[in-house]
């Protein structure tokens, strides 16, 4: 029994008598369609654009034209905010204010019936050279008015909030399509060998419906998804190095997990799951001091901390992930992703109970960390480099949830979203809703719309940057036509 060893699978088709039956089968059947694909040249054009798994799938990649944007930074308001109390001001609301709505939308999402007209109680004003009109929920924001390119013309196609992120994350409201950042780290890689291409920090007080879909990479290599980090503590679990281990034991068991995966990898070349999981292992001993410098705010300045809001109880969580976006920045990061509200209900930005309540709270929260970033990436010389996104799933309703009731529902005809940052043309708000501010009405931006914008200004063409799946060349803005929004652009 000593003497016993392994001996290869020598069977010519497959490793089992399943798998033997399988290809055999398949095989004679499969002859006609690989013939009419090699006569139309199939196979040489997919071979130019699928390579091996294992060959750097985040190696740093030149963009499809010359852009200023090398980073991005989506600062999601979980929960969906009121454009007709943030960044669409609207006086007709304060002149019908609790009158019924007579318009064409009868129920709200699930059913609910729509209420009576709401005024907003925050006071609109002009800032800046632009004038840009922002509502007083947020006065540090409104600093860069001039910096701002507001797009009051947005639409989404449901009033879900589980598919309402997925549609503004992936451009589907279905799971498993990969996200915006997977997106963009597979069109131009990573500038940081030893951190990830896409991270992303949820709030403390939970993550977002549909959660990992929303940051998936769905049917691409697993290397493209995102890496969610904690603000507090170690940013990622297991990844302190076991005690007692030393370094080069370490390095000696990575080494030979490496020869066994490669080897099992050898036979499955189409598991990008296990390719992913190889580079992860080497990505993690790297990231083991990496990470945790990233979060490591003690060298940052006092002045610094107050800033970003880090000596506040309101802004501490959501100025810690400001400030750490900013150091990920510095270090070659390409997307980042902050979520705003976490769990469900008033939690979010989903203010059905009290609209105005709610929107105070989660704007004190992450105003001020939020022009602390803007700031500091001016200061440090990477305003230029890095595109910023803010907005959520959709918007709220202008009419209240029931008579005499301050919360709003939700509303997927029109709300607000704004853009700053590389390439974009600031200090101006682009389309319109209707007087109340339910419908986009002039210029209207679908969320596919939005991701050709971003993948514009990344300097990406959201129709090249596709990826075989399914017999189709797949893309972020799908199949229908969509367009930039040419007017952001500087």
């Amino acid at each position: 029994m000593n003497n016993l060893r392994f001996i290869p699978n020598v069977t010519p088709c497959g490793h089992t008598r399943r798998e033997f039956l399988w290809q055999v089968g398949g095989g004679f059947a499969g002859l006609a369609l690989i013939d009419l694909l090699s006569r139309n040249g199939f196979f040489s054009a997919k071979a130019a654009t699928v390579g091996n798994p294992l060959d750097r799938p985040l190696a740093p990649r030149p963009p499809h034209f010359p852009t200023k944007a090398k980073h991005a930074v989506f600062l999601f308001m979980n929960g969906a905010p009121s454009q007709v109390d943030t960044f669409d001001p609207k006086p007709a609301l304060t002149k019908w204010h609790g009158q019924p709505y007579s318009g064409d939308a009868k129920v709200g999402s699930n059913g609910r019936p729509i209420g009576h007209l709401m005024q907003t109680p925050f006071e609109f004003r002009k800032h800046g050279q632009s004038g840009l009109e922002i509502s007083s929920l947020f006065p540090h924001t409104a600093q860069f008015a001039d910096d701002l390119c507001v797009l009051r013309s947005m639409y989404t196609d449901t009033a879900a909030h589980a598919s309402g992120c997925l549609q503004m994350n992936s451009g589907s409201v279905f799971i498993g399509k990969p996200s915006l950042g997977a997106w963009l780290s597979y069109g131009l890689g990573s500038l940081n060998e030893n951190l990830p291409s896409f991270v992303v920090m949820t709030d403390p007080r939970g993550g977002p419906i549909g959660s990992a879909s929303n940051w998936s990479g769905g049917y691409m290599p697993a290397a493209y998804q995102g890496t969610l980090f904690r603000s507090v503590g170690t940013p990622l679990l297991d990844l302190a190095t076991p005690a007692g281990t030393s370094e080069r034991s370490q390095r000696h068991s990575l080494d030979l997990l490496k020869k066994l995966n490669e080897e099992h990898f050898a036979r499955r070349a189409h598991e990008s799951e296990l390719s992913a999981r190889i580079e992860s292992y080497e990505l993690s001993f790297r990231m083991q001091t990496a990470a945790a410098d990233v979060v490591d705010l003690s060298r940052e300045s006092e002045a610094t901390k107050q800033m970003y809001g880090l000596n506040a109880p309101r802004t501490a969580d959501f100025g810690r992930k400001c400030l750490i976006t900013r150091r990920l920045l510095e270090r070659g990061v390409r997307f980042v992703q902050l979520y705003s509200g976490g769990g469900h209900i008033e939690d979010t930005w989903d203010g059905h109970n009290d609209c105005i309540t709610n929107h105070k709270l989660h704007a004190g929260e992450t105003d001020q960390p939020i022009a602390a970033l803007m700031a500091d990436l001016k200061r440090i010389g990477l305003w230029d480099e890095t595109l910023l996104v803010w907005g959520g799933e959709f918007g709220r309703t202008p009419t209240s949830e029931g008579v005499g009731k301050p919360g709003r529902d939700h509303d997927w005809h029109g709300f607000s979203m704004w853009l700053a940052g590389a390439g974009v043309k600031g200090g101006q708000a682009i389309g319109a809703t209707d007087e109340f501010g339910f419908k986009a009405v002039e210029e209207p931006v679908h969320v596919s719309d939005l991701h050709a914008t971003i993948l514009h200004l990344m300097g990406l063409d959201h129709q090249k940057l596709t990826y075989f799946h399914s017999g189709l060349d797949q893309r972020l803005t799908g199949v229908v036509e969509r367009s930039v929004v040419w007017k952001a652009l500087a």
